[in-house]
């Protein structure tokens, strides 16, 4: 009788811990999904590093690749009207920033048809990674205008921009 009920009672405690176990599978399988998203994310991430790390000359022609649009985007949006930029700019830099040069930048700095304006200067300030940063300087006669450029290399164009002020004038020569 004694060993009956210490079967049962151990029954009891085993299908107790079964049913605790069979509640966290579905917690469980959720971690686990988890744990397999940043696994595949920790891979790609560490792929790309070891590309970079491993490549500098990839990424050096892609950061020269870059540059050289930058330069187009910059002398294109500088030498033409504003009333072209949604013709003449598609393609070198998102809708969202044809808008902003056409709304916000563009009126404030005088494109006039007489002013030529050079790139003298196009610095890379951030290399890595997909986002490129850039400063740029242009400078007509009249005036310098320096700008602060991202670059996306995956989608090949201007993602975003704004102007910087500078303080007394830009001379390239010395």
């Amino acid at each position: 009788m004694k060993n009956s009920r210490l079967i049962i009672f151990a029954s009891l405690v085993l299908a107790g811990i079964l049913l605790v176990q069979f509640n966290q599978i579905p917690n469980l399988d959720k971690q686990l999904g988890q744990a397999r998203a940043d696994l595949k994310q920790a891979k790609a991430n560490q792929i790309k590093t070891q590309t970079i790390v491993s490549s500098p000359k990839s990424q050096q022609s892609t950061v020269s690749d870059s540059t050289n649009q930058v330069t187009n985007f910059v002398k294109t949006f500088s030498n033409q009207p504003t009333s072209s930029y949604s013709d003449t700019l598609k393609g070198l830099a998102s809708q969202k920033v044809i808008n902003e040069l056409t709304q916000t930048f563009a009126p404030s700095v005088t494109f006039s048809d007489k002013a030529s304006y050079d790139v003298p200067i196009v610095a890379v300030k951030n290399a890595w990674g997909s986002d490129l940063e850039y400063l740029v300087i242009t400078k007509s006669d009249a005036q310098s205008v320096a700008y602060t450029i991202n670059y996306d290399t995956d989608e090949k164009q201007v993602t975003d921009m704004s102007r910087l002020t500078l303080k007394g004038a830009f001379d390239n020569e010395k």
